[in-house]
């Protein structure tokens, strides 16, 4: 199982960089050393993904922007340093499943490509809320891949919660796949005249309550902040921070305050939070607003086929994106070996849509259920396509057909064991075995035969095959 290593919270004022700064960030250098400071802790824990969170990445509306493109460039040229630049490769898989777990909850989240960006007009640059941390973490260590999210104005419960769907993610993952959160954001913007807004005396109140709370490990106390205050005090990173925290949902910690300054008007807090082990506290997500949606108590299974098939019908109706194979989770034939594949879903006992192949026509077992079980709630023509709010309500099966084979009579056929392929010409049709309703070999080929379209006075062939049923 994959864990996460730790939380950190990193400022982004891009003027600690020197380039940028050219000698302004002497002035903030407890800040530079207290970043190399987790940045070298980050290096030793050799994290195989950074998760970096940012206010200031590409937004749709109001909703959770997840990076899904398969390169992030971006550099500080806007800040005149162009030369400040990063390249990373994104994790696609944990990107896709993130995606997948927040709409299960009900939490507005996309993943964000070329073509989606470019139908709204935004950016896929890397941002400075992205880039200013990255700066510091590439000195230390290079060898990651990376999951960026972009944070909207959206109620700390939600994200909270969506923290909590990146947790569920990183758990789906196998051993040895552990991960680094950085939550990028600085504390109030209104601590003296010569900030970006000004004065305000509340923006020193809200420091003082944050710093307090992150070294107490009060995350409820984090979650219910004042919203006049949070407002008054104008800062960028509390939102950033929630969502780090959800991802530690019922884990004890550690958490310090590496430093806090905040010469420019603007605070900026250095924190990490280390988990230790699961705890037996109650849940902080049990006093939330936010419900969790998870409704497939009625359907609990640990069969990796029917938990594929779900999976993927979800994830398309989520995404419209056909899923990606992970080989997490998922039984050595179903990445092996190729075979014809049948999708049912049944909804209230009744059929809801049933497509399968023959013979394989894809890479392999997973791929078929993948894309058979999309086909079978989609396409399916004698139903309407499911839609999302059905998805709680159905029941999967995926039957693995074997090899079909010639038989010379009706004797040689069992509705129960064997399934039948008519033939005739280009015309084909089948029938699983053991269907609800059909008890005879005679039953199985007059269904078949008309499925086929052929007619009485025609010859046709008959094969039989074996399936293995998962359900």
């Amino acid at each position: 199982m994959a864990d996460i290593m730790g939380v950190y919270l990193m400022p982004h004022p891009p003027v600690i960089i020197p380039e940028v700064g050219k000698g302004a960030e002497k002035r903030v250098q407890k800040t530079i050393d207290a970043l190399y400071e987790c940045c070298e802790e980050i290096a030793l824990q050799a994290p195989k993904t950074i998760v970096i969170i940012t206010p200031h990445g590409p937004l749709i509306n109001d909703c959770l922007t997840v990076m899904s493109k398969e390169k992030l460039e971006g550099n500080l040229s806007r800040f005149g340093a162009p030369m400040v630049s990063a390249s990373l490769d994104i994790d696609t898989i944990l990107t896709n499943e993130i995606v997948y777990y927040a709409n299960l909850r009900k939490i507005p989240c996309l993943g964000l490509d070329d073509e989606l960006a470019f139908e709204y007009g935004i950016s896929t640059s890397l941002d400075w809320g992205a880039l200013v941390p990255l700066y510091f973490i590439l000195k230390k260590y290079r060898e990651f891949k990376l999951v960026h999210v972009t944070v909207p104005m959206l109620s700390n419960e939600v994200l909270y919660k969506f923290g909590m769907a990146i947790q569920e993610a990183i758990k789906s993952k196998d051993s040895g796949y552990n991960l680094i959160i950085v939550c990028s954001g600085d504390l109030s913007h209104v601590l003296s005249v010569n900030g970006p807004y000004g004065y305000h005396p509340k923006g020193h109140v809200l420091d003082r309550e944050v710093i307090e709370l992150i070294k107490a490990g009060n995350v409820k106390g984090l979650l219910e902040l004042d919203k006049d205050l949070v407002e008054e005090g104008k800062e960028c990173g509390l939102r950033s921070l929630i969502i780090g925290m959800g991802t530690l949902e019922g884990y004890n910690f550690i958490s310090r305050v590496l430093s806090y300054e905040g010469p420019f008007g603007v605070g900026y807090a250095v924190a990490s939070v280390k988990p230790k082990i699961k705890s037996s506290y109650e849940s902080i997500s049990g006093k939330l607003s936010v419900k969790n949606n998870d409704k497939h108590d009625s359907n609990k299974t640990d069969n990796p086929y029917v938990l594929l098939a779900r999976k993927s019908l979800e994830y398309y109706l989520m995404t419209k994106k056909i899923l990606k194979v992970d080989a997490q989770g998922l039984e050595s034939d179903m990445l092996t070996k190729r075979a014809g594949v049948f999708v049912s879903i049944k909804k209230g006992g009744k059929l809801r849509g049933c497509i399968g192949t023959i013979t394989a026509t894809r890479k392999n077992i997973a791929e078929e259920i993948i894309y058979n079980s999309v086909s079978s709630g989609t396409e399916d023509t004698r139903f309407k396509p499911i839609e999302m709010n059905e998805l709680e309500e159905l029941v999967f099966s995926v039957d693995v057909l074997s090899e079909s084979y010639p038989v010379k009579t009706l004797k040689d056929l069992d509705a129960k064991r064997y399934g039948v392929i008519v033939r005739s010409g280009q015309r084909t049709g089948l029938l699983l075995p053991d269907i609800e309703g059909v008890n005879t070999p005679e039953e199985q080929v007059e269904i078949a035969v008309e499925k086929a379209g052929i007619k009485a006075d025609e010859s046709y062939t008959i094969e039989r095959f074996e399936i293995k049923r998962h359900k």
